[in-house]
């Protein structure tokens, strides 16, 4: 049995390997671009990027696959992250100047995990937990211990980056009928 992410050919489109974003607003911006786009094509309305830190450089994006795929831990932030591993060739995102994560929405408690295993050293959010709890999604023990887990390792966490942004896009996931798949 083969477990394989593909990720969308129109990833690269929207988030260029190479991009050069020198804002959390710009890199924010890709990240919630992502998420329209995989919710218009009939995905989840979550999208991320990862950034090398140093040089504001785009490594690459990802997208929500949990209803394309059928498999409950494919994530935006877990396809992403797996993305950019898979991209360097190595899973410890914190070398070369280390890397940060930009999610259109609060990650979910499997993937605040993720985050903090990943090696990143920076974590920029969009949507908060509450605006995906308020369409239907259970994001678990997410606690604000949970974030402050991360602080002390190390991660520095920015929030409500582009939040009118990326609340819309969940809105309008709901506004459409959109499946929630965890509820």
């Amino acid at each position: 049995m083969n477990i394989c992410v593909t990720l969308p050919d129109w990833v690269d489109a929207v988030a260029r390997p190479g991009t050069v974003c020198a804002t959390d607003e710009e890199k924010m911006a890709i990240a919630v671009a992502l998420a329209r786009e995989n919710m218009s094509r009939g995905g989840g309305p979550f999208g991320a990027v990862v950034f090398h830190r140093p040089s504001g450089r785009l490594v690459s994006g990802g997208v929500n696959l949990v209803l394309q795929s059928g498999l409950s831990s494919f994530h935006a932030e877990i396809t992403t992250l797996s993305a950019a591993q898979t991209r360097l060739g190595r899973y410890d995102l914190s070398a070369d100047g280390g890397h940060e994560l930009v999610t259109s929405s609060e990650p979910c408690a499997m993937c605040l995990g993720a985050v903090l295993w990943s090696g990143v050293k920076r974590v920029v959010c969009g949507a908060c937990c509450d605006a995906a709890r308020a369409i239907g999604f259970d994001e678990g023990p997410v606690f604000p211990e949970s974030w402050a887990y991360l602080r002390r390792a190390g991660i520095e966490v920015v929030e409500g980056v582009l939040c009118e942004e990326a609340e819309a896009v969940l809105k309008r996931y709901k506004e459409q009928g959109g499946v929630v798949y965890n509820a």
